[in-house]
C-alpha cells in the first residue's frame, strides 16, 4: 500500500497513555509534523495485554482527530510477557536458509508453542571465536497479541502496517539520533508506568536486554493504599498537586522507596551484563519514559552505578517548527516519546 519512502504514523499505546508522532522525511533529514499525547484510564492495557480495547480505541480516535492527521499508516510496537528476544548461536548459513528453518532452530530457545508465535530475527555476523558459527537475533511474539493490537487499530480508522517491539523502536530512535559507532557502549533504560526496558548496546547492535514489571504506577498505587485516595486524585498528587491527607515527607518517602527499587534493577542489570561481557564497558546510560522524569533518577542511577547518565532526547536530529511547537515543551517530554519516534522512523519492508 505504501512505497518506500511512505512516512507512516508513530502509535505507541502504553498502559498509562497512547502517543503519536508523525514525521516527514525529505532528503535524508527528518521533521516533525504531528505530536501528541491522550492518557488512558487505569488497568485498560496489563502487561502488554489490551484489557478494554474500547477504552484504547476511543484514547486513539480523539488523538488523530485533534492533531488533524490525514495519515492512516500506523507502525505500533508490543512488549511484555508476550515477547521474547534472544541473541542465540547457530550454525552459519544464509538469510534464505534460516528463514526457512528458524521454527526448527527457535523451538529450543522459545517457551511458546512456536505454532502460536510470530517469529523474526536478524543476522548479527560471526561469533567471534567460531568462524563457523553466527550471532542471530531471534524475536518470537504471540500471535493472539499482535492480532489483538492490530483489530484494535483498524477498528479506530487506521492501517496497521508495522508491528514492532519497544526494545528496537528505541534502537531506530537512537540510531537516528546519535553516532551510534562513536557510542561505544550506551545502556537505554526507559521507565513507563508497569515496566522498565533495559537495552545495552555496542556500535547500536544490541548485546543484551531486560525488561521487568516495575514503573509509575507503583508510585500511584503506593499514595492510594497510604492515604486511601481515588486513583485520580492519587496521580494528580504525584504529578505535583498539593493535597492536605498526604504530608510532603511521606510523598517524599515513596518516591525515594520507587526510585530506589529502579536504581537497583538497574544495576543489577548492568552487573549481569559485565558477568556476561567482562571485557566490555558501558559509557552511558540514556534514560527515557514518562517515569524518568522523577526527580533526581538521574543522580541515583549515577550514584548507584557509576555511570554517567542524561535523558534520551529523541528529537535531537529532527527539526520542527517552534511556532507551531513550544521548544521547552518539546525538550520536557522529548524523553517519553522516545518508542513513538521509533516507531514513526519505520518504513514498510525494512528489517
Amino acid at each position: 500500500m505504501f512505497g518506500k519512502k511512505s512516512s507512516l504514523i508513530g502509535l505507541d499505546i502504553g498502559s498509562y497513555a497512547v502517543k503519536i508522532v508523525h514525521l516527514i522525511e525529505a532528503k535524508g533529514t527528518y521533521r516533525l509534523k504531528d505530536l501528541g499525547i491522550a492518557q488512558l484510564p487505569p488497568s485498560v492495557i496489563v502487561e502488554g495485554a489490551i484489557k478494554d480495547p474500547d477504552e484504547v480505541q476511543t484514547a486513539i480516535k480523539k488523538l488523530v482527530t485533534n492533531l488533524k492527521t490525514k495519515v492512516k499508516g500506523v507502525a505500533t510496537s508490543i512488549a511484555g510477557w508476550s515477547v521474547i528476544i534472544k541473541k542465540v548461536d547457530l550454525p552459519q548459513m544464509s538469510e534464505e536458509e534460516l528463514t526457512e528453518n528458524i521454527q526448527l532452530e527457535a523451538e529450543q530457545y522459545i517457551p511458546f508453542n512456536v505454532e502460536d508465535v510470530n517469529i523474526d530475527f536478524q543476522i548479527l555476523g560471526s561469533s567471534e571465536d567460531k568462524p563457523d558459527r553466527m550471532e542471530v537475533m531471534l524475536v518470537a511474539a504471540k500471535k493472539e497479541v499482535i492480532d489483538d493490537y492490530v483489530t484494535l487499530i483498524r477498528k479506530a480508522g487506521l492501517a496497521p502496517q508495522v508491528v514492532d517491539v519497544d526494545f528496537f523502536a528505541l534502537e531506530n530512535a537512537f540510531e537516528a539520533n546519535y553516532d551510534a559507532t562513536e557510542s561505544g557502549g550506551v545502556a537505554l533504560v526507559d521507565i513507563g508506568a508497569t515496566k522498565m526496558n533495559i537495552n545495552v548496546l555496542k556500535n547500536g547492535i544490541s548485546m543484551f536486554n531486560r525488561d521487568a514489571s516495575i514503573g509509575g504506577f507503583q508510585i500511584t498505587e503506593d499514595i492510594q493504599q497510604r492515604f486511601g485516595l481515588e486513583y485520580e486524585e492519587a496521580e494528580k498528587v504525584k504529578l505535583g498537586m498539593s493535597s492536605e491527607k498526604v504530608p510532603v515527607q511521606d510523598l517524599e518517602a515513596i518516591f525515594v522507596s520507587a526510585a530506589t527499587g529502579w536504581s537497583t534493577e538497574v544495576k543489577r542489570a548492568i552487573d549481569f551484563f559485565y558477568a556476561t561481557y567482562p571485557e566490555e564497558t558501558i559509557g552511558q546510560i540514556l534514560l527515557s519514559g514518562g517515569s524518568s522524569r522523577l526527580p533526581g533518577l538521574d543522580s541515583l542511577f549515577n550514584k548507584d552505578t557509576n555511570i554517567p547518565v542524561a535523558y534520551f532526547n529523541p528529537l535531537a536530529k529532527i527539526d520542527f517548527d517552534t511556532k507551531v511547537f513550544d521548544q521547552q515543551y518539546v525538550d520536557y517530554v522529548a524523553p517519553q516519546f522516545a518508542v513513538a519516534v521509533g516507531l514513526a522512523l519505520r518504513r514498510v519492508g525494512d528489517r
